[in-house]
């Protein structure tokens, strides 16, 4: 147990030594207390940082509206302690970073963004609950009441499933060799069909979002059928509006091009094909959907941008969608929606909410919603992707 039941109870204490050495010593009996960090008592969670010569400390959370999205971290006098206390929901789920001797300069006006990153960045070194990708390791917030947020690796009694990498050519998209991976389910059997997820811009999604081995696990507990789900690489970073929002040709390349190739590998229940993504890849999804609702019984959308911005391609058919949903007289059976508490109202929570109103009215289809503690970045996707899965192909063990 700590020697001090609340950050403010050892700040306390240390105000009443006047002797550099002697508040040092309790700065050092604070780091070796049992204490995850960061620390959380109700809604108030300490960030700390402690290394000598330091000269500037923030806490880095994409909540934070600033430019830089920064928090100051203060000194404790005398001490290598830096420490910052903020409030937060109980069932907030958010990446963060520690900002070291950073500049403090608008990132706005920064020439090189990539070079400070790597300079003054860094991830927490007193928790070790991280989301790494190849090029950013991020540190998690995990509040007393949020998701779960697992290593799905790291489960040694799940039997696993095979991600198998293939390339695929498009007419419609004028593209050649774009990888698309195909996961099969433990215990594949070439000689039944399977329900298939076709996924849009999942370039994260066989790496740190971890879609193989959630759907391990949650087929192993009944949670999920087995089903086959095809990761389809993403296009270039200057390619992705154009291909992927509210794009006829990549309509028909889902349905005349990927899904055949998938049949042409595995065998496919086809009365059982979902569509899905995250960010504009599900707005990917949702207009092949909308073009071809006969093809598709199921639909996952994390995330969706649902107000354009802009004169971008594709930007103005975004305040479409409501209606052609509304309107649409064919739709997916089972449909899931999610949206992130921090992400940004206009773009993504307002109209988040107001198709929720829609779908929910359509008594045609199963539809869940759902709004989680987190902003719009890899930590709330990944966490709420196991959810998404189990309701689009629910198991023996229902949902709740």
């Amino acid at each position: 147990m700590p020697d001090w039941d609340s950050f403010e109870a050892f700040l306390a204490e240390v105000e009443l030594e006047d002797d550099a050495k002697q508040r040092q010593d309790l700065v050092n009996v604070l780091l070796r207390q049992d204490i995850q960090w960061p620390w959380i008592n109700g809604n108030q969670v300490t960030f700390i940082y402690s290394k000598s010569g330091t000269q500037s400390a923030a806490l880095n959370l994409d909540t934070i509206k600033d430019d830089p999205p920064f928090v100051p971290l203060t000194n404790l006098e005398g001490t290598t302690l830096w420490h910052v206390t903020r409030q937060f929901e109980t069932d907030d789920l958010l990446d963060y970073l520690l900002a070291i001797d950073d500049p403090m300069t608008p990132l706005a006006q920064e020439k090189n963004l990539v070079e400070r990153v790597s300079k003054h960045w860094q991830t927490d070194p007193l928790n070790d609950l991280q989301l790494k990708t190849a090029q950013l390791n991020v540190s998690v917030l995990q509040m007393p009441k949020a998701r779960p947020f697992p290593d799905w690796s790291a489960m040694p009694a799940v039997p696993r499933g095979t991600v198998h990498e293939h390339s695929i050519d498009s007419s419609h998209l004028e593209f050649e060799d774009r990888k698309v991976w195909i996961y099969t389910p433990p215990g594949y059997d070439s000689n039944r069909e399977y329900p298939l997820l076709l996924l849009m811009d999942a370039v994260w999604a066989n790496g740190p979002l971890q879609v193989p081995y959630i759907a391990d696990a949650l087929i192993k507990h009944r949670r999920m059928q087995p089903i086959l789900i095809a990761m389809m690489q993403s296009p270039t970073q200057d390619q992705r509006p154009a291909e992927l929002i509210s794009n006829d040709q990549h309509a028909l390349f889902v349905l005349t091009e990927l899904l055949p190739f998938v049949r042409n590998h595995y065998r496919v229940n086809l009365l059982e094909v979902g569509v899905g993504g995250i960010g504009i890849g599900a707005v990917a999804a949702a207009h092949a959907v909308l073009s071809n609702a006969a093809a598709f019984s199921r639909l996952i959308m994390i995330s969706p941008p649902l107000r354009g911005q802009g004169k971008g391609a594709g930007e103005a058919t975004l305040d479409h969608y409501q209606t052609r949903f509304q309107t649409a007289s064919l739709l997916p059976r089972r449909i899931f929606q999610s949206v992130g508490r921090y992400e940004i109202p206009g773009r993504f929570l307002r109209p988040a909410r107001q198709l929720s109103e829609v779908l929910y009215r359509r008594s045609m289809t199963a539809y869940r919603y759902v709004e989680i503690g987190s902003g719009h970045g890899l930590v709330g996707f990944k966490s709420v992707l196991p959810e998404a899965l189990a309701w689009t192909f629910p198991g023996e063990v229902k949902p709740t």
